[in-house]
């Protein structure tokens, strides 16, 4: 069983668990992770590829409605995402 798991870090391209990755060749996503909690291992991908989110702390007017409009959009009022979610990696590394 582990040589299965260790067939994902490699075909994800990852240095280990729960290490994003930028992915500047997919087609479509920007980022890729491979998640683990407990004995349970999800390959995701996440993010727009080309776009920038606000940051952890975003500066100008313009980034905080971009940041405010994108938890809107991505129910961010749930404080504890699960781990094997794309929205939980997109809050952690982009926004």
């Amino acid at each position: 069983m582990p040589k299965e798991k260790d067939s994902k870090l490699k075909n994800a391209g990852v240095s280990g668990y729960n290490k994003p990755k930028r992915t500047p060749n997919h087609k479509t996503k920007s980022h890729v992770v491979v998640a683990k909690v407990g004995d349970k291992t999800k390959t995701i991908r996440f993010g727009q590829q080309g776009v920038k989110g606000a940051g952890k702390s975003p500066t100008s007017a313009k980034d905080k409605a971009r940041k405010k409009s994108y938890y809107a959009r991505h129910n961010a009022q749930d404080s504890k995402p699960s781990k094997l979610s794309a929205r939980y990696w997109s809050h952690k590394v982009k926004w």
